[in-house]
C-alpha cells in the first residue's frame, strides 16, 4: 500500500465564517487553528498547507470563563533593558478586540515558515462586516 502525497495542484481552499458572539475563547482558537492547519481534511500533511481560510466576526463578543477578564495579561518584550510590557485583557479588548482572537489562535500554530504562512490565511474582525463577500465563505458552526 502507498501514502498518498498530495501535491499542490490536489490542494482545494474553501472559505469559511466563525461568528464569534458568545463562543469561549480557547474553544473557539483550537477549532479555527485546525481548519487554518487543514488537519479536517482526508489527505492533511505536515509539511504542506492544505488548510482553508477562515473569517471570524464579532471578535468583541468573544468570552472567557472565569476570573481570565480580570486576570488574564498579555505580554511583549522589546529585547531591551526594561523593554518587557504587560497589557491587560480588559484594555486590548476595548482597543483592538480581534488581535486577541488573533493571538490565541497564533499560538497554535507551527512555530516556522509555513506555520506563518497558514496563520495568514486568518481574518478576524470586530463587528459583523467583513469584505470577503465575493470569496462566498461558508457558515461554519462550532
Amino acid at each position: 500500500m502507498k501514502t498518498l502525497t498530495p501535491s499542490p495542484s490536489d490542494i482545494q481552499q474553501a472559505w469559511f465564517i466563525v461568528d464569534a458572539t458568545g463562543l469561549p475563547l480557547g474553544r473557539l482558537s483550537t477549532k479555527v487553528a485546525s481548519i487554518l492547519r487543514g488537519k479536517h481534511k482526508p489527505y492533511f500533511a505536515t509539511n504542506l498547507d492544505t488548510g482553508d481560510y477562515v473569517i471570524i466576526i464579532n471578535a468583541e463578543k468573544v468570552r472567557v470563563t472565569g476570573l481570565k477578564a480580570l486576570q488574564k495579561v498579555y505580554k511583549t518584550y522589546s529585547g531591551y533593558p526594561s523593554g518587557q510590557k504587560e497589557i491587560p485583557y480588559a484594555k486590548v479588548m476595548e482597543e483592538h478586540p480581534e488581535r486577541i482572537l488573533e493571538h490565541a489562535v497564533k499560538g497554535m500554530m507551527p512555530k516556522n515558515t509555513l506555520g506563518r504562512a497558514m496563520f495568514k490565511k486568518l481574518k478576524v474582525y470586530a463587528g459583523s462586516e467583513h469584505p470577503h463577500s465575493a470569496q462566498m465563505p461558508v457558515e461554519l458552526t462550532l
